[in-house]
């Protein structure tokens, strides 16, 4: 039962899945999964079973490798791996032919979930090349009771994929009527995200090297879709994350403060102000904050603005559709519910690391008159002692600000603020450290903003005249940096990558990934983005404000597909349809219904129906019309139109010899 196709069928639908699952699943059970293919293989080859022993054994070890992993057997990692372990054991003990009708149906299940983990055109690739392998071991097993495994390996897998694309493509259009016009209602459920999940970008914390390491990442942080001449100037590009106001001496956290909600107040209540209007789509959804320009708000329930200005949603979900924001500039100034608690918090410093620095805020302190003139010291101070701006600093040890003002002078955007924080607190100024993203660059089609891991940002906030005014020190030692953006540094300036890291095919890496991340996100908002919302926008351009009228025009439409289905299946028969079958069907026309060919009747069965009742002279013009039809469908030599038309001479011959007789039609 089990050929060298559908072995065949059975690995690679194995090995795609694996693939696709790979970067998901823990390091340990993929190489379970891989010892448990190559194992698979050897059997298929020797024509052996496993014991199932063996099976069991490394069944059980997967499982304890999950249950390690994630400390449950539920949710959707775990659950998609207990599943994935499952498909591969089964694939062992499958033997007759329901056990392979359920193997490859319950791998079609498992690449499907597979979807749950991401819903990118990679993604999506992958587990139609797994539906495909899937559907191909399916109909060989199938097929292959109506014949031996006779024909070459590489043969009959090209043949199976192209009788099972030609299905796929016939089935196609019903897809896309379904996917366009089915009623599409709202998510009733969304996908969590699991606690302690490593996501990409922006940390909650923040330690000198960080943002560097990142920095050196081209990879897509986020997009921005709207009115893109509404966006303000390059330098003003601040795409806020998190204030970070705690800091003992190595790391950088965010106080409890500002995860309070900023606006308590109902929308409906207190009408938001005026501003412009723009969509956020993440890369990756499982981060866990929205970066928008400085001051944004949400328009939409499910997220709300935090104390410190950043945006987060009530619920932790995976979301692949844009968030609506309105960025309100300098419109609205944050409350100040908190500033005796605020301007503590943040002067706080670790008063047992960097002397140094302690001195220096002291000494530009005396010479300074005001707050503000104070700031501009410390700038000044930054600009004429020749710190360079790169993205390999080196390490720093305790006393990480004193080494970095004073040995190394060598840092990114991250030692820049977090030096300048501290100089502001050691002269008790409050002062922060804010993290994100700044400046970005218009996508190809110019009609969305692409911002890139390497645009990740630190820069710093101070109390100033009763309000944080932003001031970013990065942009006195690399005002090209904030002018320009970090592609443009990174393209023109090996210094700041260090030992020239990525001069050698940056541009055309960087075409490459802005290329790929374009059609990724045309996959993105195209299809996988495409909810209720965006079809009633859709059929509202085709004159449809019902939902009625979509259905009706999804159920039209399918029948009319199926029509012209019928019509193309007669229309080419006719067509492959051979001289000889033309003038059959002629004949059959001109005979009475019951007289006419019967589907398991060969034509001289047929031909010897007929000639029942005629005499000898006349039955060899039914035998002549055999063998010339025989002697065209089965002798190894091509009929030329003088051996037609004789066929077609003996076929009238035939009806005049039927009709002139005058038979007993019943009782033929």
């Amino acid at each position: 039962m089990m050929t060298a196709s559908i072995r065949t069928a059975i690995l690679l639908s194995l090995s795609l899945i694996l693939a696709v699952q790979v970067s998901y699943l823990p390091v340990g059970l993929s190489g379970i999964f891989t010892l448990m293919l190559v194992l698979l293989w050897l059997n298929f080859r020797k024509q052996t079973t496993l014991s199932k022993t063996w099976v069991l054994l490394l069944t059980i070890i997967a499982l304890a490798v999950i249950y390690f992993s994630y400390q449950s057997f539920l949710g959707v990692e775990a659950g998609v791996s207990v599943l994935s372990t499952f498909l591969f054991a089964k694939a062992f003990e499958t033997k007759t032919k329901r056990d392979l009708i359920i193997l490859f149906n319950f791998a079609l299940f498992v690449a499907a979930s597979t979807f749950l983990f991401s819903q990118s055109f990679i993604m999506t690739f992958g587990i139609l090349l797994c539906l495909l392998s899937c559907l191909i071991g399916l109909y060989r097993v199938q097929t292959s009771e109506f014949g031996p495994d006779a024909q070459a390996q590489e043969r009959a897998l090209r043949q199976d994929a192209k009788h099972v694309g030609k299905f796929i493509l016939y089935a196609l259009p019903f897809f896309i009527l379904l996917f366009i016009f089915f009623p599409r209602l709202p998510p009733m459920w969304h996908i969590p995200i699991p606690e302690k999940k490593g996501v990409t970008g922006i940390s909650d914390r923040m330690s000198p090297g960080d943002i560097a390491e990142l920095s050196q990442s081209s990879a897509l942080a986020f997009r921005i879709i709207g009115d893109i001449r509404k966006l303000p100037p390059r330098s003003e590009l601040y795409w806020r994350a998190l204030v970070l106001d705690e800091y003992d001496g190595q790391t950088w956290i965010s106080s409890a403060v500002n995860q309070q909600p900023q606006f308590r107040s109902q929308p409906d209540v207190n009408p938001l102000p005026a501003g412009w209007d723009y969509q956020y789509l993440a890369s990756d959804p499982s981060v866990l904050w929205v970066m928008g320009l400085e001051k944004s708000i949400p328009l939409e329930r499910r997220y709300y603005s935090r104390y410190d200005w950043g945006i987060v949603p009530r619920r932790l979900t995976q979301r692949m559709e844009p968030i609506h924001l309105r960025w309100i500039g300098t419109q609205v100034k944050q409350p100040v519910s908190h500033s005796n608690y605020l301007q503590q918090l943040n002067t706080r410093t670790p008063a047992q690391f960097d002397p140094k620095t302690q001195a220096l805020a002291v000494r530009l302190a005396k010479q300074s008159e005001s707050p503000q003139r104070y700031i501009q010291n410390v700038l000044n101070w930054y600009r004429q002692n020749q710190f360079v701006y790169t993205l390999t600093p080196g390490t720093l040890g305790q006393n990480r600000v004193d080494e970095f003002l004073f040995q190394t002078r060598r840092g990114f955007c991250e030692h820049f603020a977090s030096s300048f924080v501290m100089l502001m607190r050691y002269a008790g100024i409050p002062a922060r450290v804010v993290t994100g993203y700044q400046g970005g660059s218009l996508a190809p089609d110019g009609k969305s903003w692409e911002v890139r891991q390497m645009d990740a940002h630190a820069w710093t906030e101070v109390w100033v005249n009763n309000q944080w005014q932003r001031i970013d020190p990065t942009a006195m030692i690399a005002p090209q940096r904030i002018d320009e953006g970090m592609q443009h540094i990174i393209s023109q300036d090996e210094t700041v990558l260090g030992e020239g890291k990525w001069a050698a095919h940056y541009q055309m890496l960087t075409k490459l990934r802005i290329w790929s991340d374009y059609a990724s996100y045309q996959w993105q908002s195209k299809v996988v983005g495409y909810n209720a919302e965006s079809q009633r926008s859709w059929m509202s351009k085709l004159g449809l404000h019902s939902a009625y009228a979509a259905v009706w025009i999804l159920i039209a439409s399918m029948l009319l597909l199926m029509i012209s289905y019928f019509l193309w299946i007669y229309v080419r028969n006719i067509q492959q349809r051979s001289p000889f079958e033309h003038a059959i069907s002629r004949l059959e026309k001109s005979l009475s219904k019951h007289l006419h060919r019967q589907s398991a009747e060969t034509f001289r069965q047929w031909m010897q129906r007929l000639s029942t009742e005629a005499d000898i002279k006349q039955s060899m013009v039914f035998q002549q019309a055999v063998n010339i039809y025989e002697r065209s469908q089965y002798a190894d030599q091509s009929m030329d139109s003088k051996d037609i038309s004789e066929f077609n001479d003996l076929l009238k011959k035939c009806a005049y010899i039927i009709k002139s007789q005058g038979k007993n039609l019943s009782s033929l």
